[in-house]
């Protein structure tokens, strides 16, 4: 190892031993890096000094004694390919993440780091929802993914996971923030899935190698999520639901809250239309929130996929002009548009889902769909 690696290496303890003292939290760790500029600066005199920072007993112990051994972890990870560590120093950490009034010091990550300066939009909702809102959501991560935006999301089962799934299936990619170790998966049936998004996008954790699930890291892992995002999207989710957490921290940062409104009769739309009700956005389609997604001037996170990276419209495939060209300006039932196109049920509602999403088709209760006005096929072209 050459001397500039060595150095590198030092510092980088300095960092791990830092976020490894109990109890100080981000706010207290970066009270520590104001006052003193670098890790090593305050383990050289801060420990003398704790006193007079106000620290406790305990803080002042754990700056003179790091956890060492703990550190030999997050470094024996660092080691493997793709795993990074991004301190709050490095040119690389999310600018909008340093404009949240509780920034991380550093995130460890584990695939594509350079996602995560982004334009990013954040999905969550139920952990148990409906089918149709797990089809929701993964249909909207997909057509927002093609459209160049990154979906980021806490990879808990129903929702979140839908909203990953859905955005593998384009080409922006997705990013996973957890609340664990990233040594450690939750839920473990979602081994397969962080895979995937390591290998297609990013997954990411300010907490230590060796992190268990602890119930009070999850609030501390939501505001990462909206800290990253320029707006955060509700799905499904009733009114005690964790998804609101992230939705108020997206609000106190200045982020934008969207929410998709549903049946009055299912308990998982309450949240969203309390939401709704505080001023948050009422999303019918994806257009809805391309519409908040123009690029800002100067902001980092308006860099979206390269367009020629994307699939083209829709409407070009000639399975879904099938379809369109069957639709007319009033609702038609599901079972008509099956028989005069010839395509299956599983196909027509799948293909309807998008076809909405993008803004070509409207559903209307009881009714079926219809074509949205000015929309025609022709008007595809």
């Amino acid at each position: 190892m050459d001397d500039r690696a060595s150095t590198d290496t030092e510092t980088i303890k300095y960092w791990l031993a830092l976020v490894r003292i109990p109890a100080l939290g981000s706010i207290g760790v970066h009270r520590l890096l104001d006052k003193f500029g670098t890790p090593e600066a305050i383990f050289r005199e801060a420990g003398g000094s704790a006193a007079s920072l106000g620290l406790s007993v305990a803080l002042e112990s754990s700056l003179r004694n790091p956890d060492w051994k703990g550190v030999e972890l997050d470094l024996k990870w660092l080691q493997r390919p793709e795993h990074q560590l991004i301190t709050r120093l490095d040119p690389r950490f999310p600018r909008q993440l340093m404009q949240i009034p509780d920034p991380p010091a550093l995130l460890y990550v584990q695939g594509d780091a350079d996602l995560l300066a982004s334009l990013q939009l954040a999905m969550v909702g139920s952990r148990n929802p409906t089918p149709t809102g797990r089809s929701t959501a993964r249909q909207f991560a997909r057509f927002l993914s093609a459209s160049g935006i990154t979906i980021t999301s806490g990879m808990a089962t129903g929702i979140d996971g839908a909203a990953h799934e859905g955005a593998l299936e384009e080409l922006a990619g997705t990013i996973a923030v957890t609340g664990t170790g990233l040594d450690r998966i939750y839920p473990r049936c979602h081994i397969e899935l962080a895979r995937r998004i390591a290998e297609r996008g990013a997954l990411v954790s300010e907490f230590p190698i060796g992190t268990p699930v602890r119930r009070g890291h999850f609030p501390r892992r939501n505001r990462i999520i909206s800290g990253l995002a320029r707006g955060t999207l509700v799905v499904e989710a009733a009114r005690d639901s964790g998804s609101l957490i992230t939705a108020r921290e997206a609000v106190d940062q200045g982020r934008e809250v969207f929410a998709i409104p549903g049946s009055i009769h299912n308990p998982l739309t309450r949240g969203c239309h309390l939401l709704i009700r505080q001023g948050a956005k009422l999303v019918e389609t994806a257009q809805d929130i391309l519409e908040e997604f123009a690029p800002v001037p100067g902001d980092s996170r308006t860099t979206a996929a390269p367009r020629s990276k994307l699939r083209t419209a829709m409407p070009r495939d000639p399975v879904y002009r099938r379809l369109l060209e069957v639709l007319e300006f009033d609702p038609l039932p599901n079972d008509l548009l099956i028989e005069r196109s010839g395509l299956t049920a599983e196909a027509v509602s799948s293909m309807l889902m998008l076809l909405e999403l993008q803004g070509y088709v409207s559903s209307v209760a009881g009714r079926g769909y219809c074509l949205t006005l000015n929309d025609t096929p022709d008007a595809a072209d």
